[in-house]
């Protein structure tokens, strides 16, 4: 399972411009990877990881702006279409899932 955090934040305010900053880099700490600069993405090994997740970030959240999270599958991640400049990049898989015991 993959989680996608979109947003769009003030940022015309010196304070806006830190609780911006300060959201992306708890994103970062919560172990997404930025995707752009308004988009990052997590890979989650299951649902309550995601609910988990979503929480987290809830909770992280400044006061001003729009934030977008999506869910989507392994399957629907490696249906997306990626190019770099008009050089389309191969698929991506999922990463390995490991087994404990």
């Amino acid at each position: 399972m993959w989680m996608l955090v979109m947003f769009d934040l003030p940022v015309v305010e010196k304070a806006e411009r830190q609780a911006a900053t300060q959201f992306r880099n708890a994103l970062l700490d919560m172990g997404f990877e930025m995707s752009q600069f308004s988009v990052y993405m997590r890979f989650c090994a299951s649902q309550t990881q995601v609910d988990t997740l979503c929480r987290t970030v809830e909770r992280a959240l400044p006061s001003g702006g729009k934030v977008h999270i999506f869910q989507f599958t392994d399957k629907q991640y490696e249906r997306a279409i990626t190019y770099r400049g008009r050089s389309r990049q191969p698929t991506q898989k999922a990463p390995d899932q490991f087994d404990l015991f």
